[in-house]
């Protein structure tokens, strides 16, 4: 299915107009599945098939959000607490009326969330970070439109309490790995911003001259250089990009949050309940495939200043590892209950917390989170807190003109485009060759001649069939060897344009991976602006198993 459209800005001013015309865009789906990126759990989980489907809750394709909404409706939820929270956390930055708007609905029993989460990445990490959230901006909407009874305001839910610098601290930018050196350790979301000014500039070296540059760089000084740690950076940097669509950005390292989460993190420190139930689980979905995520005996760590280590029970005591820190059973009941922000979730427990502590009805994920999220179902169940629906977050080509009109002239269509790259240059170079390049009466021949020849040996001597095999082994290889030189030859005469394909392949899949999981959203923005948000707002499918490919034509 192909839909065009034409975005034009409407400017008092004529030269204004011309230079903020927008190009067209037309957008083909194909079968996520289809497309060489799924992964057998994913794919299994799109079609709803039996091995998987009692892993979660609601189809992926067709969910009964109307029965979702019905089980949450009867779940305890601390509201006032979620808007205190909230509030509290945009009191550094300009709330956007959208978004207090949204947290003043929250505060209704007929109000629920659509949530995504992701770790703060500086300057937002991969492209898939705009993706998943302006997902959870469309399927809001959608779902306001279908249940016009309720209220649905989307969240992102920031991972701040990552500590995995190595990831979060890199960026690539136009083919260039960009990375923040520094040596603080503990929480990314917690470290100082000090060192990302040098970044900066480095991004202004690479996408200064766009025409949205300036109204960009403006946003990532005024976020990273205006606030003292990443989470309030990344807080300042989403609201200034998504704040006008309502979205509420929720900071989990706060004690009203934790101190929700009090009685199943007292039982995970005393009775380690998840490891047995997760693990249960993970013994079945292993009977048909990888497990994404296994469960420690205790399931949280301590959070403290630089530091965020795991708890580990030993007899009486409980340590915290790599550290000379340890509690006994009385110690460590009164630091749960007087710091409850000092004990942090991994991923077995993150979801029971986001949970406890929205009113939420869908979760937007990667391959990756949606394969954990399937091993929880019955940890949820265990700790009477309903389970979301889960859906698989949109996935996006973006091809712009240049190259488009480089596909065209190549005769290359959308699907082509995710075969393995020689395998798309041998056939274009079969299809357009007037030379007989497969060998296939060639081999016949050689087959007919040895089978004859392989009854003359059986009437001589039986042991002689064993020799006339070697010899069509030997044979049959060389005419391969044959074939494979006649190939090479012939896509010499077809040079520009199989250096074109393998070029526009790497473009378009930098190092044989989907742009979503290299590129960073910049470039994008500094060239679209906001409309950037609007071309993908428009394509993408909030419930879906397609994936949308967007040409700039």
């Amino acid at each position: 299915m192909v839909t065009s459209i034409c975005l034009i800005f409407v400017h008092s001013n004529f030269e204004e107009v011309i230079n903020h015309i927008q190009p067209v865009f037309s957008h083909h789906y194909l079968p996520f599945a289809d497309t060489g990126y799924c992964s057998p759990i994913i794919a299994d989980f799109l079609a709803a098939r039996p091995p998987l489907r009692p892993f979660y809750a609601y189809t992926p394709v067709d969910p009964d959000f109307g029965r979702a909404i019905a089980e949450k409706s009867a779940q305890p939820l601390r509201r006032d607490l979620l808007a205190e929270a909230l509030y509290q956390q945009y009191g550094k930055i300009e709330m956007k009326e959208e978004v207090r708007a949204n947290i003043g609905l929250l505060q209704a029993s007929n109000t629920f969330t659509v949530c995504t989460a992701h770790q703060p990445n500086i300057f937002t990490g991969y492209l898939y970070f705009v993706y998943k959230i302006l997902q959870t901006i469309g399927l809001s909407r959608e779902l306001q439109m279908k249940h016009p009874g309720h209220h649905f305001v989307p969240v992102y839910y920031m991972g701040s309490e990552d500590a995995d610098l190595d990831e979060l601290g890199s960026i690539n930018l136009n083919g260039k790995k960009l990375t923040w050196n520094t040596a603080q350790t503990g929480a990314v979301g917690r470290m100082d911003t000090k060192g990302l000014e040098a970044l900066i500039d480095q991004v202004a070296d690479s996408i200064g001259y766009a025409p949205f540059a300036g109204e960009l760089l403006e946003m990532l000084r005024k976020a990273y250089l205006g606030h003292s740690n990443v989470q309030e950076a990344t807080l300042s940097l989403v609201n200034d990009l998504f704040g006008q669509y309502g979205l509420v950005v929720l900071i989990p390292d706060s004690p009203l949050f934790k101190q929700q989460l009090i009685p199943v993190m007292e039982e995970e420190l005393w009775q380690q309940s998840s490891a047995g139930i997760v693990g249960r689980t993970i013994g079945k979905l292993a009977e048909n495939y990888k497990v994404q995520a296994n469960p420690r005996e205790i399931n949280l760590f301590y959070l403290k200043d630089d530091q965020r280590e795991r708890i580990v029970r030993d007899g009486e005591l409980w340590k915290i590892l790599h550290t000379s820190l340890s509690f006994n059973g009385e110690q460590l009941k009164k630091e749960l209950y007087e710091h409850p922000e000092r004990f942090s979730p991994n991923v077995i427990l993150r979801g029971i917390l986001q949970e406890t502590i929205l009113p939420n009805v869908a979760f937007i994920g990667g391959g990756g989170e949606v394969a954990y999220w399937l091993e929880l179902k019955d940890l949820f169940h265990h700790h009477k807190v309903p389970y979301p629906v889960i859906l698989l977050r949109n996935s996006f080509l973006w091809i712009k003109q240049e190259q488009q009109q480089r596909l065209a002239k190549l005769g290359i269509g959308v699907e082509a485009l995710f075969e393995d790259t020689e395998l798309l240059v041998n056939r274009f170079v079969f299809e357009r060759t007037n030379a007989a390049l497969v060998l296939r009466d060639e081999y016949a021949a050689v087959e007919k001649l040895f089978n004859e020849l392989e009854e003359k040996a059986r009437s001589i001597d039986i042991t002689l069939v064993a020799s006339v095999n070697a010899e069509r082994s030997r044979a049959v290889k060389s005419i391969g060897k044959l074939e494979h030189k006649f190939l090479r030859a012939e896509k010499r005469k077809f040079a520009w344009q199989t250096d074109q394909i393998r070029a526009l392949k790497e473009q378009l899949f930098p190092a044989g991976s989907l742009q979503e999981r290299k590129e960073n959203f910049m470039p994008y923005y500094a060239e679209y602006g906001p409309a950037y948000f609007e071309h993908l707002l428009k394509a993408l499918r909030p419930v879906t198993d397609q994936f949308c490919v967007i040409r700039e034509c």
